[in-house]
């Protein structure tokens, strides 16, 4: 019987061990790698890039009030410097509308280029600004839209010398935001414990629970608008509709891996890329059903922050260490 039992046990054992392995099981792999590795003047963690109405200049931004210019389209970069108070302020974002242009960043700075960056004036901003500058959207000539870091959100049409408020209270301390090509935001609170969102002619944020035991670690909006999430755990969700609060069954589209994935952006409404910690880049050719794994990209010795599409053939991808990766378009993909 004692050795009927020790049988038993190992038994168990084993197929214990199956099934951890089951559950942590690599997505499979892309077979290629369309990114391709930017050397930068900097290592600096980076924030946000934005181009000019002539595709080969860009802007990109980050801390250590870290400013790249390219004028090759992202091939190259080349450090500027903007004189300032000789705080270390950190960039958080940048954009354009033609040669109009604008920078926010911590502690609270605003700066606005009317000739594609060739020269940057500092906006004055309120003393009463709840919360530092955290996005900042070129809508087209002297308009733009501004979010801080406490989810309060305005709108200014005459170059930044007047802004209008859009929401009449703030949100409270948010991890990050993302605001939909109609105007709408979601906020994921600074604990990740709750969501928030806004859409034009509300006066006010509307909160949600989180959908799970899992924390938020960032939200944005699909391309049909509805929203997806990263949740602790490597976890991915989509919203299933335009009612908030119902959810598709959770993914993870990498279950071996335990690190956490921090951003997601759509190349085509079928393409779509998840990056995260130490090199973590995932891609899903089926709009989100099923993930396979850009392999090379392990290879990576940093945190991969923030993916930019700024057409479906031009993007980048942004993380600490100054590492930029710059988005080769595979004849397989065009």
């Amino acid at each position: 019987m004692r050795d009927l039992m020790k049988i038993l046990q190992r038994i168990v054992i084993l197929l214990a061990i199956a099934c951890l392995c089951i559950s942590c099981k690599s997505a499979p792999s892309l077979g290629y790698n369309p990114w391709e590795v930017v050397t930068l003047p900097t290592d600096s963690t980076l924030q946000d890039v934005g181009f000019t109405g002539d595709s080969d200049r860009g802007w990109m931004v980050g801390s250590n009030a870290t400013l790249l210019e390219t004028t090759d389209g992202g091939d190259t970069w080349q450090e500027k410097v903007v004189e300032l108070d000789g705080l270390n302020y950190r960039f958080t974002s940048v954009s354009f509308s033609g040669d109009e242009g604008w920078i926010a960043g911590a502690p609270a700075i605003l700066l606005h280029t009317t000739d594609g960056g060739t020269s940057w004036s500092r906006l004055r901003l309120s003393s009463r600004l709840p919360g530092d500058p955290n996005t900042i959207l070129a809508l087209g000539p002297q308009s733009a839209e501004i979010s801080t870091t406490v989810g309060a959100i305005y709108r200014t049409v005459d170059g930044g010398k007047t802004w209008q408020a859009l929401v009449e209270q703030a949100v409270g301390v948010i991890r990050n935001i993302y605001r939909s090509v109609d105007g709408e935001y979601v906020a994921v609170s600074s604990n990740g414990s709750f969501y928030s969102t806004w859409e034009p002619g509300q006066t006010a944020w509307v909160q949600h629970n989180r959908t799970s035991s899992k924390r938020l670690q960032s939200m944005g909006f699909t391309q049909d608008g509805n929203l997806w999430l990263l949740g602790r755990g490597g976890v991915l969700q989509f919203s299933a509709s335009e009612d908030l609060e119902s959810w598709e069954d959770p993914l993870y589209p990498d279950q071996r891996t335990s690190l956490g994935l921090l951003d997601l952006a759509y190349r085509t409404p079928e393409e779509v890329w998840i990056s995260g910690g130490s090199g973590s880049l995932l891609c899903s050719l089926d709009g989100g059903k099923t993930w396979l794994k850009d392999i090379e990209a392990e290879n990576i010795p940093a945190n991969l922050y923030k993916i930019v599409f700024l057409t479906p053939e031009k993007g980048f991808i942004l993380g600490n260490n100054g590492v930029l990766l710059k988005y080769e378009q595979p004849e397989s993909a065009a």
